[in-house]
């Protein structure tokens, strides 16, 4: 279900009468083709611009969503989105730093594609005179022949300057070394580019900075075939502000698939944004009006402990992934959790995202008085503490304080039927599974 709105009757809109500076205020430009003259392009008649994505994973991850952002701003300034996954780039795959990727199945980026494909139509508008399209890179590689492809393609690559790409050359200089397959990757997504540009007209590629050999590629063989200037723009690698990886958590990416990273984990990646990095994000990750990031940006400078900035970007960004609803639901289960909510509301995933990180254990259902559960959790040390706890009125399960010591929990007060939430006191959490 797409969680766009309107799209094509808000480039009217004051922030996108310049979109070019847009980019710029927000961060989003590092490298580009002639600046001047991509200014004027962006703010004249609508332009066809594109972006690849590759079907290396059965979902995009938050440095894809830099692009998807980036695409939909364009095409809310008024200009003309294509949508790319690529079914012949995705079996080949983006020569990598470090080592050659491990090539999947035909099947397996057949299938890819797909869930690609729709993750992108979820950021785009598919409707009116700047109507999105998507297109499949399989389409036209995949009848070219070996032979027509060198003659055609191949003749107008310089091997010399294909070497100093950057990735190229890591990979050079690494023990690994890089296959022939890898090394023609360049070619190909150059020849996407001037397909695009024969079919469409298209003008403008974006990509991530590090891709800038890649999409130079296309605008050369554009030049040298076609005898035209097209554009290329190359977003920054974002990074933390201590110098981290960004769009990491726990050491794995942060997928925009709920089935790879649910969104109360989405969330809450977005909700532990440092305050030195907050502006940044909200800039890049969230359509909020300058006047709302400048008034958020003062709100975390003078009262950090509010986390104002925090809780507006990880309800900006969630919404826009996974939309307004799941977004409340993760709210919901957050003020649940810590006693604040009805837990049994929360559906079996949100709950189970919710409660993840918290320790727990799994018992029997002939255990289920409240002084053999404190225990069982870890929550209390041993019998005499756990009847110490509920004594001083720190015990509750599910929200529910519980003051007699011999307490038996009843089975129908299990969540989903086997789950209990335990608590000692404001903060110390632990869930029970119950087994039959």
């Amino acid at each position: 279900m797409s969680h766009v709105n309107n799209i094509e009757s808000q480039h009217n809109d004051p922030a996108f009468a310049n979109i070019w500076q847009e980019l710029k205020w927000r961060g989003l430009v590092h490298v580009s083709t002639d600046e001047t003259e991509l200014e004027k392009l962006l703010a004249g008649d609508p332009i066809t611009y594109y972006c690849g994505f590759d079907p290396t994973a059965p979902s995009l991850h938050l440095g894809n969503l830099v692009q998807l952002l980036l695409m939909r701003r364009l095409q809310l300034a008024g200009h003309k989105p294509l949508g790319l996954v690529g079914g012949s780039t995705g079996l080949i795959g983006d020569p990598r730093p470090t080592a050659e990727r491990t090539l999947n199945t035909k099947e397996t980026v057949t299938e890819w594609v797909g869930y690609l494909q729709g993750q992108v139509r979820r950021f785009l508008s598919f409707e009116g005179g700047n109507a999105a399209r998507m297109v499949n890179n399989l389409d036209w590689t995949a009848p070219l022949s070996a032979i027509d492809f060198l003659r055609e393609i191949g003749k107008h690559f310089r091997v010399g300057t294909m070497l100093r790409k950057d990735a190229v050359a890591s990979r050079l200089n690494s023990d690994e070394g890089i296959s022939y397959t890898e090394f023609s990757y360049q070619i190909l997504q150059g020849m996407d580019y001037l397909q695009l540009f024969r079919d469409y007209g298209c003008a403008l590629q974006t990509g991530g900075s590090d891709q800038w050999g890649n999409l130079t590629s296309g605008t050369e063989l554009i030049r040298k075939v076609e005898g035209k200037s097209v554009h290329a723009l190359g977003t920054p690698l974002i990074t933390n502000s201590d110098g981290t990886k960004f769009g990491k958590s726990e050491g794995n990416a942060i997928w925009l698939d709920p089935e790879m990273c649910s969104p109360y984990t989405f969330y809450q990646f977005w909700l532990n944004t440092a305050d030195a990095d907050v502006v940044d994000r909200l800039k890049v990750f969230t359509f909020l009006s300058r006047a709302e990031i400048e008034a958020l940006g003062e709100s975390v400078a003078e009262r950090p402990f509010a986390r104002e900035g925090q809780k507006k970007l990880a309800y900006e960004v969630t919404s826009l992934v996974h939309g307004v609803e799941a977004t409340e639901k993760v709210i919901a289960a957050s003020a649940a959790v810590f006693g604040n909510g009805d837990l049994s509301v929360l559906d079996e995933p949100t709950l189970a995202a919710a409660t993840a990180e918290l320790p727990s254990a799994k018992i029997g259902s002939d255990s289920l008085g409240i002084i053999d559960l404190l225990v069982a959790s870890g929550l209390s040390d041993s019998k005499s503490a756990a009847r110490r706890t509920v004594g001083e009125g720190g015990a509750y399960v599910n929200n529910a304080k519980i003051s007699d010591p011999d307490a038996v929990i009843d089975q129908d007060q299990l969540l989903h039927g086997r789950y209990l939430l335990l608590r000692r006191g404001k903060k110390n959490l632990a869930t029970i599974e119950v087994s039959a």
